[in-house]
């Protein structure tokens, strides 16, 4: 009965155990999965977060856990100090730069091992390792030394089994690895670079004259006056496109003309009686855009602006015309920095003065009246109303009370054509004693011939 007992209690236990070890899942390790004691995880944690940075810019997380995960790794790490003041600025701005992600992954599976190789099993002769890029290094022990000292092609191992964990180990070495496929990579952008970065000139020209090289003009200083007269910086004509406004600075990057053609506008508007002359300015021309455009380059304008009383005299045969408000305005703008006081005191002294304006080649006629400037000719001339609207260096507006236009050239006055006057040589005189010879004489005398 014992017997029986006893074996029906083994049968059972047997049956207990298969069926707990069907039930439960196996505890094999998994690949891509690791652990807080992984090699990864310390070198996040060790002197060499730099090489751990350049690992997740590079994107190569992933691509570790499987191999950590298949076998042992070897990660020769250049410490930070190494990374960050031996290695040359151009070359790191080079890896990090997105579209040479290739070559700085290269470069990172060039420092790993897929195999655990520690200094005491470091090899006595020099041996190929094939590491995680495909690529080969060679495992050397310098014996010339004092003391053996272990090698990874030409970088020394300073600190060998720095860290040690059950998936991996981490030399530490005293720079970084490059291979030839990265170097090369690196001299072929950077030549190209250079070739890029070289600015085309022209041929020199010859001085037809002396048969010299011509000197190249100096460079021009920041502020300076602009070299060509304005109206070849001009836009062709009202008919076509302006040219268009550059960005903030101009090309020169000395003035931002663009910003203070709006501020100028910005204070008509709101000084109040001058939005007829914004309108025309913003909307029905493309005239603030010019006149940003010129500041940009370094010219000076002045705006005669007339008030919104004056505007509203013009007729709609004067402003129907292609090209008309353009023309109007051009006539208004004095390629001149000119306030209220220079203005006054030039009419004091030389009582007319005569403004060059964009409309060439006619020219604004300014002279002192009742202690205030007048602008233009007879019935057509307004005065200065408000003075100094605007000034800031660059841009002067004066209110005036009238629209100026030019004076018109009356023609010229036929000149009859003269008939050629005819010169007509007077015969010599004889005297009376030689007439009566050539009367006795005849026509035998040579005299008298």
């Amino acid at each position: 009965m014992d017997s029986s007992s006893h074996a029906f209690s083994t049968f059972l236990l047997l049956l207990l155990t298969t069926s707990l070890a069907t039930a439960l899942p196996e505890n094999k390790p998994t690949s891509g999965q690791i652990n807080s004691n992984s090699v990864l995880v310390a070198l996040l944690d060790s002197h060499y977060t730099e090489l751990a940075e350049l690992v997740e810019k590079a994107l190569l997380l992933q691509t570790l856990e499987e191999a950590v995960g298949r076998h042992n790794i070897t990660i020769f790490a250049p410490r930070n100090d190494a990374l960050e003041r031996n290695l040359d600025p151009l070359f790191k701005s080079f890896l990090l730069e997105p579209r040479n992600l290739k070559s700085l992954q290269s470069l990172l599976m060039f420092h790993i091992l897929p195999g655990r190789v520690s200094s005491p099993q470091w090899p006595s002769l020099s041996r190929h390792h094939r590491t995680l890029s495909n690529d080969h290094v060679h495992l050397t022990v310098d014996t010339s030394a004092t003391s053996l000292r272990l090698k990874v092609d030409s970088a020394e191992i300073v600190r060998p089994d720095d860290v040690i964990r059950p998936d991996g180990i981490i030399h530490g070495i005293e720079r970084l690895l490059i291979p030839r496929s990265v170097q090369e990579d690196f001299n072929r952008r950077r030549s190209l670079r250079s070739i890029s970065a070289v600015l085309p000139e022209g041929a020199p020209e010859v001085d037809p004259r002396t048969h010299r090289l011509k000197k190249p003009a100096p460079p021009v200083p920041a502020g300076a006056p602009p070299v060509l007269p304005i109206y070849d910086a001009m836009s062709p004509g009202p008919s076509l496109a302006p040219a268009p406004a550059p960005g903030p600075g101009g090309p020169r990057h000395h003035f931002n003309g663009e910003a203070q053609v709006k501020d100028f506008i910005h204070t008509l508007l709101q000084y109040g009686g001058y939005n007829e002359m914004a309108d025309i300015l913003v909307n029905l021309t493309s005239l603030a855009t010019e006149m940003g455009r010129l500041v940009s380059e370094g010219y000076v304008l002045t705006v005669l602006a007339p008030n919104d009383e004056a505007m509203a005299k013009l007729t709609t045969d004067q402003l129907s015309e292609p090209g008309a408000p353009e023309q109007i305005v051009y006539y208004h703008i004095i390629p001149e920095y000119q306030t209220e006081e220079s203005m006054y005191n030039a009419v004091r002294r030389f009582g007319k003065v005569k403004y060059d304006s964009l409309r060439f080649p006619h020219k604004v006629l300014a002279q002192e009246a009742d202690g205030s400037v007048k602008f233009g000719h007879g019935e057509g001339s307004a005065y200065l109303f408000d003075p100094d609207i605007y000034t800031d260096g660059r841009i002067s507006v004066q209110g005036i009370d009238g629209v100026l236009f030019p004076m018109k050239e009356t023609p010229a006055t036929e000149v009859k054509p003269v008939a050629p006057v005819v010169k007509k040589v007077a015969k010599s005189r004889r005297g009376k004693l030689m007439e009566v010879a050539c009367r006795m004489m005849g026509s035998r005398f040579i005299p008298c011939q």
